[in-house]
C-alpha cells in the first residue's frame, strides 16, 4: 500500500507556525502534500523535515519552493536531505514559465516581416550561388584540365539513362490519355481524325518537356539536394576546401551540365513516346491505322512547336539543377535539414518551371510560333 506525506501544523507562543513534514517526500507520494503546501500562508517560521524518511528531486523542489515563498527556514533535516535541496536550489531560476507577450503591432506585422527579411536573404545567397558557378564555369574554360569528364559522364547515365523507364512509360500513357479523351470529345462534332492534330501539338509543344521537366526535378533535382546536403552535413565540401578542391567545379558544374543535355534528350524522347501513346490507342480505338497517324503527324504539327519544345527543354534543365544543387548547398545543423530543403528545392524547380512554361508559351505566340 502506498504510503503518503503528511504535514503538520504546529503554533508556537508568539502566533509563528511551523510545519512538521513526515513521511516520504517523493514523485509518487506528494500529489497531496504539494497542494497544501500552496495553501500555507505567512508567517511560517520554518520546515521541520526530520520525520521525513525518503526524499528525491521532485520532494525537493517541493521543500525549497515552498520555503523561498514562505521565507521560511528548514530545520532537522539530514544531512543527504540538505544536499539535496542545496542542490535543487543552485539550479532554480527566475525566469518567467509563460513567454511575455508581445504587443499586438509587433505580433501583427512581426511575422510578415520575417517572411519578407528571409526572402531577402533568400534573393541574396542565390546570386551568390550563381555568381561562384560564374565564376567555377569561367576558371573551367580558361583550365580545361580541371573539367571533370568522368563525373559529367555518371551523372548522365544517373539523370538520362535510368531515367528512360520512367519517362518513356510516363509519356506514353500520357498519349493514351490526351487522344482518348479528346476523341471523345471530338466525336461529338464527327471530328474524331482531329485527334492527330490535338496529340500531336499538345504532345511536342507542351506536355512532352513539361512532364519530362516535372519528372526530372522529383527524381533528379531531389537527388541533388539530398547528396549535396548529406555531404554538407557531414562535412567532406569543408574537407574537399581544404584540400583545394572547389566544390562548385566538382560537384554543382557536372549535375548542371548533365541536367541541361539529357532535359534537351529525354524532352525530344518523351514527345516520341507520348506521340507513339497516341497512335496506339488511335489504332485500337478510333480505327485510324498506326502508320497514318504518324505520317499525318509530320503534316499538322509545324516545325517550329519542335523548336520551341527543344529551346524549353536545356533551360528547364538548368532550372530543375540550379534548385537542387543550391539547396544542397544550404543544409546545415541536422539531418532534418536534408529532408526540408530536398523538398525545397523540389517544390521550387516545379513552380519554377511552370512558371517559365506560361512565359514561353506568351513569348512564342507574340512571335507568331502559335
Amino acid at each position: 500500500m502506498r504510503e503518503w506525506a503528511n504535514l503538520e501544523i504546529i503554533e508556537d507562543a508568539e502566533g509563528a507556525h511551523r510545519v512538521a513534514v513526515s513521511g516520504p517526500l517523493t514523485i509518487s507520494s506528494i500529489a497531496v502534500i504539494d497542494q497544501q503546501f500552496r495553501e500555507l500562508e505567512a508567517p511560517v517560521a520554518a520546515f521541520d523535515l526530520s520525520g521525513v524518511t525518503d526524499m528525491d528531486t521532485a520532494g525537493a523542489w517541493t521543500v525549497f519552493r515552498a520555503t523561498r515563498r514562505l521565507d521560511a527556514s528548514i530545520e532537522g533535516a539530514s544531512e543527504t536531505l540538505s544536499d539535496l535541496i542545496d542542490t535543487v536550489a543552485s539550479a532554480a531560476s527566475e525566469a518567467p514559465i509563460r513567454p511575455v507577450r508581445q504587443p499586438l503591432m509587433n505580433r501583427l506585422f512581426g511575422e510578415p516581416g520575417r517572411a519578407v527579411m528571409d526572402m531577402l536573404a533568400g534573393v541574396v545567397n542565390v546570386v551568390g550561388f550563381l555568381g561562384a558557378v560564374l565564376i567555377a564555369v569561367k576558371d573551367i574554360i580558361r583550365h580545361p584540365s580541371r573539367f571533370r569528364i568522368k563525373a559529367v559522364v555518371r551523372q548522365f547515365e544517373l539523370v538520362g539513362v535510368h531515367a528512360l523507364l520512367i519517362i518513356g512509360l510516363m509519356s506514353f500513357l500520357i498519349g493514351i490519355v490526351v487522344a482518348q479523351q479528346g476523341a471523345a470529345q471530338l466525336q461529338q462534332f464527327g471530328a474524331e481524325a482531329l485527334t492527330i492534330n490535338l496529340t500531336g501539338r499538345l504532345a511536342t509543344r507542351e506536355l512532352g518537356v513539361l512532364m519530362t521537366a516535372i519528372m526530372v526535378a522529383g527524381r533528379s533535382g531531389s537527388a541533388f539536394a539530398a547528396q549535396i546536403g548529406t555531404m554538407n552535413l557531414t562535412e567532406e565540401i569543408d574537407a574537399m576546401r581544404t584540400i583545394g578542391v572547389d566544390p562548385v567545379e566538382a560537384l554543382v558544374i557536372p549535375r548542371i551540365l548533365a541536367a541541361v543535355v539529357m532535359m534537351l534528350l529525354l524532352g525530344f524522347y518523351a514527345i516520341v513516346l507520348t506521340i507513339i501513346g497516341g497512335a496506339t490507342i488511335s489504332a485500337l480505338t478510333l480505327g485510324i491505322p498506326f502508320d497514318s497517324f504518324l505520317l499525318r503527324i509530320q503534316e499538322v504539327v509545324p516545325t517550329y512547336d519542335l523548336w520551341v519544345a527543344l529551346v524549353k527543354a536545356p533551360v528547364f534543365g538548368l532550372i530543375v539543377a540550379i534548385a537542387g544543387c543550391y539547396q544542397g548547398m544550404q543544409v546545415e545543423g541536422n539531418s532534418e535539414e536534408v529532408g526540408k530543403r530536398t523538398t525545397m528545392a523540389v517544390v521550387q524547380a516545379i513552380f519554377a518551371v511552370i512558371v517559365l512554361d506560361a512565359f514561353f508559351a506568351v513569348f512564342f505566340t507574340e512571335l507568331g510560333w502559335a
